[in-house]
């Protein structure tokens, strides 16, 4: 009954992999962006029941906190996005190679922070 053997793939010997950082943040973010989305249709409801309501999600918005929390998330949907490009292009069977996981998975993690900082500099222009 009592096994001392170790679990597979042992903690000690087990190396990370992009595709695992990928897959793990794939579902995290996803998560976050469900959570997300709840938010902002409850700001969307605050525009709607007023202007003096809406102040306290302008207030929000424009403090360092608020700017913070709103990078975060267009770095979290920019990941998703592409992670589900990836994901769908690896259903249509292609990709599965080792360099070309690696490639893919890098591309979404750079991806992401590169629209993020597009984003960035687009939505500054605008205000």
């Amino acid at each position: 009954m009592d096994n001392n053997n170790p679990l597979s793939p042992h903690i000690q010997i087990y190396r990370w992999h992009i595709s695992s950082l990928v897959s793990i943040s794939h579902r995290i973010t996803g998560i976050v962006n469900i959570s997300a989305i709840t938010i902002i249709c409850f700001w969307i409801f605050s525009l709607l029941s007023g202007e003096s309501n809406y102040e306290l999600t302008k207030i929000f918005l424009q403090s360092i906190f608020g700017k913070f929390i709103i990078i975060c998330l267009t770095w979290s949907f920019s990941f998703q996005i592409l992670s589900e490009i990836r994901h769908l292009v690896m259903d249509l069977g292609y990709g599965f190679e080792l360099k070309t996981t690696k490639i893919t998975g890098l591309l979404v993690i750079f991806g992401s922070i590169f629209f993020t900082i597009l984003f960035y500099l687009l939505g500054r222009n605008f205000i």
